[in-house]
């Protein structure tokens, strides 16, 4: 007799990422919704007509607050992918082994079901070792680009309402305004990091792979 393979359904084997990605797009189109009327709230109290909604979508109000958050997501996924290369937490679930070799560590070794820039090698897999992490730095970067512009278009808006001389993006990097914006998106990454680090080395959760199994010593480290 031959075993064979269960033969899973499109959605059971794809359930995790399009369960987020709708909801993204859900979550996406409800900001775009409320931050278009409380922007036209805002434009009524300064005496300036209200916006479309897709003059509003063009918007620097509209495009910073999203990039706003972009940015510190991708920059909390490419600090947490490349510091979890060689720092070490122990008993977190998060870490690597304290002193057991990983497979992630592993040489990649070219096969028929590796992927090809394995078996191509050379600097093609040079790039492909880090493109993890050279992905969520370039989405980093272009996301910090355009909080910026979008932060610097609101805020030329609203000094041209209140009848005040507009600032060139050089100006407006050396207010405190974009900074506050940014720092305040940054710290909350930062902690969300600290929390599963450190929670993972006491707390359990049954079934999921971002726990350690419950019967497992606080000072197990790795999953």
């Amino acid at each position: 007799m031959t075993s064979t393979q269960p033969r899973h359904s499109f959605f059971y084997r794809n359930g995790l990422s399009l369960l987020f990605i709708t909801l993204f797009i859900l979550t996406m189109g409800a900001q775009a919704v409320t931050g278009w009327a409380e922007h036209n709230e805002e434009l009524q109290l300064l005496n300036a007509g209200p916006l479309t909604f897709t003059d509003y979508l063009r918007s620097g109000h509209f495009i910073s607050a999203t990039f706003e958050n972009f940015e510190s997501e991708f920059l909390q996924m490419s600090v947490y992918v490349l510091l979890t290369i060689n720092l070490r937490q122990q008993g977190s679930a998060e870490s690597k082994s304290l002193d057991e070799p990983e497979e992630v560590d592993r040489e990649p070794t070219p096969g028929k079901d590796a992927p090809w820039p394995v078996n191509k090698g050379g600097w093609v897999l040079k790039l492909y070792e880090n493109s993890l992490s050279l992905v969520f730095l370039l989405l980093f970067l272009v996301s910090w680009s355009l909080h910026l512009r979008g932060s610097w278009l609101d805020h030329n808006q609203e000094n041209r309402l209140n009848s005040l001389p507009e600032d060139s993006i050089a100006q407006y990097l050396l207010k405190p305004t974009f900074w506050f914006e940014t720092f305040q998106n940054w710290q909350s990454e930062f902690l969300s990091i600290a929390c599963i680090v450190v929670f993972t080395i006491f707390l359990r959760q049954k079934g999921s792979p971002e726990s350690k199994p419950v019967d497992a010593p606080d000072t197990e480290t790795g999953k």
